[in-house]
């Protein structure tokens, strides 16, 4: 024999609505912070492209017996058999300016600088 019960399966629309709400409130946390570390995350990889172009400026150099206010280009530094095998790219999309010898490269986004500790 069948027993029946008294409530029906499954849930109600007040407890659906309370999942929603739930579920509505994690993801206004998390959004902001998953973009917030996103940034961060490409400021940090542009300061790394930031500090290989440096490395590279320095080895050109001194290999090519250079001085302070010298500046190297791109053919100078980039390439298959040069210091950094293809030119970085600014995660952001920003564009990188190599600088005279004893300057700094920089990058045309706001905050991404070499001249600071990355975020």
């Amino acid at each position: 024999m069948r027993r029946q019960t008294s409530w029906a399966a499954g849930f109600t629309l007040v407890e659906m609505m309370i999942v929603v709400a739930i579920v509505g409130l994690l993801a206004a946390i998390a959004i902001p912070n998953f973009i917030n570390y996103n940034t961060k995350a490409r400021a940090r990889l542009c300061f790394e492209n930031l500090t290989q172009i440096e490395s590279a400026k320095e080895l050109w150099a001194i290999q090519m017996h250079k001085h302070i206010g010298n500046t190297p280009t791109d053919d100078d530094l980039f390439g298959p058999l040069l210091f950094i095998k293809y030119k970085p790219s600014c995660p952001s999309g920003g564009t990188y300016e190599l600088m005279p010898l004893g300057q700094n490269a920089t990058c045309t986004i706001e905050g991404h600088t070499i001249s600071v500790t990355p975020l």
